[in-house]
């Protein structure tokens, strides 16, 4: 047993009067305590259902973020520094009930110049929806068996990269067994969301679920000195945007007071009127996702412009939506989204 991991557990572990937030750096000597396994697996068990309970602050967040950019894999800055590097935060047990379009969405991202990485490991605890490793595969693209040097090379060379894990960050997957055995979701699961492996200027865009989520990512970003993001209320907890009503995102924005706005995004405006996609099996998902990346007409094609859409225009690759909107369908129905697909299919072959 640990006993400083003990004190740490005491703490946050005390109960509802007489619990005491850690400090940043005790967060951050907690996180890498247990990503280390230094930790006993009975303290790591109670100290992420404590801290479930007792709620994470920002503080400790900034701090657990702070281990594991000391221990997580390290994709370097890009050799052109003109280019920020988008981050996109996707929850990692997956999707069970709406069709998910990480991927679309960061191809799109990638063929209009912005480089993208996106990551996550297998299916997971509690929900264990399908994650965005597996779609990808469905794609033809698996960056599984990669080491994070040729992960770096195919984002230099593609503008897109996947950082897989359990591969690329095997403590943090290891804690993994630990939210089937508590059966619920540990503040790690937020963490994941805001969670960069890349070393320069980024602009990380995270989805969430309730909006008390949304402030605590702010305030940590915030002691992060983390100054560009886009964080969703989106579809499952996800950076998908409802075709079915308004979407409230919390942009930065440094011209505004604190440094962010709320943007209200309704489909209706742009002449969406449609519902999201049910995701009915895997099989027919990436059935659904391989015609809208061939540039096919299919149910999902919609949903997919409208987030591609938003997501050009918010990365800097359009002046407003509306051009967003237009240059997301131009890219896919020209084929330029296959191509791109294709381009990085070509550049992992070559890298094994």
């Amino acid at each position: 047993m640990s006993e400083q991991f003990r004190e740490l557990l005491k703490k946050v572990g005390s109960g509802q009067h007489t619990h005491k937030d850690l400090t940043r750096s005790e967060a951050a000597t907690a996180m890498r305590m247990m990503l280390l396994q230094e930790a006993t697996p009975a303290q790591i068990g109670a100290f992420m259902i404590a801290h479930r309970i007792k709620r994470p602050t920002a503080v400790e967040l900034a701090g657990m973020l702070d281990a594991c950019d000391e221990l997580g894999p390290k994709i370097q800055p890009l050799s052109d520094s003109s280019k920020q590097v988008v981050i996109l935060g996707i929850p990692y047990d997956g999707r069970t009930r709406t069709a998910p379009l990480g991927p679309i969405t960061a191809l799109l991202l990638a063929v209009a110049g912005i480089p993208t990485i996106a990551h996550g490991g297998d299916r997971m605890p509690t929900k264990y929806g399908i994650p965005l490793a597996e779609i990808w595969k469905g794609l033809g693209i698996d960056f599984s068996a990669l080491s994070v040097e040729r992960v770096q090379k195919i984002l230099e060379q593609t503008g897109f990269c996947f950082v897989y894990t359990p591969k690329h960050f095997p403590e943090s997957d290891a804690l993994v067994t630990y939210r089937d055995q508590i059966g619920k979701r540990p503040p790690l699961a937020t963490l994941e969301l805001i969670w960069s492996p890349y070393r320069g200027d980024a602009h990380i865009i995270a989805g969430y679920v309730h909006p008390p989520t949304e402030s605590t990512i702010r305030e940590t970003f915030k002691l992060r000195e983390q100054t560009t993001y886009t964080l969703v209320k989106g579809l499952e907890g996800s950076c998908d945007f409802r075709l079915s009503q308004t979407t409230i995102v919390a942009a930065s924005n440094p011209q505004a007071k604190n440094g962010f706005e709320y943007l209200k995004i309704s489909p209706g405006e742009s002449g969406f009127r449609s519902k999201e996609v049910a995701l009915e099996s895997p099989e027919k998902l990436h059935h659904q996702i391989e015609q809208v990346v061939r540039g096919n007409s299919s149910e999902l094609m919609s949903e997919a412009i409208w987030n591609g859409g938003f997501y050009l225009w918010r990365c800097g690759a359009c002046a407003n939506m509306s051009e967003g909107i237009r240059k997301a369908e131009e890219l896919l129905v020209s084929g330029r989204v296959s191509e791109k697909r294709e381009e990085v299919k070509e550049a992992i072959a070559q890298s094994k």
